[in-house]
């Protein structure tokens, strides 16, 4: 599967798919965002349980705004609505494979309780 572009208007939708979501904000300008690009893309082929995304920075700086990307190429990792993974620097193939591996990893339904406890705490008051 190669990458797909999102923006403001389908980002939203592409959280909520089933599969985990890797996200790359990127720029046409950016240096290391090019030199990223054919990684990510390759890694986009290797992993078909997994949705490869990108966003243009330049075209949907609302987006990139409200994300608070401060500097590109960042990553975001998404799965089950849950943001996982959020690091700004381009990642070698290596890096990438085992930031894959680990978020496949990941027990969802740990996290889910994990944040559930957190919300229940933060809504008590002493």
């Amino acid at each position: 599967m190669s990458t797909i572009e999102l923006n403001k208007d389908t980002f939203q939708a592409a959280i909520q798919d089933s599969k985990p979501l890797i996200v790359d904000f990127w720029a046409p300008w950016c240096g290391p965002c090019r030199n990223f690009a054919p990684v990510f893309e390759e890694a986009s082929e290797q992993h078909e349980d997994l949705v490869f995304a990108k966003v243009n920075t330049e075209e949907e700086q609302e987006l990139a705004t409200g994300l608070k990307i401060r500097s590109i190429p960042t990553l975001m990792v998404f799965r089950e609505q849950v943001l996982l993974f959020s690091q700004a620097g381009a990642l070698s193939p290596a890096q990438l494979q085992d930031l894959i591996e680990q978020v496949k990893a990941v027990d969802m339904e740990k996290v889910h309780a994990e944040i559930a406890a957190q919300q229940n705490g933060a809504g008590q008051s002493n």
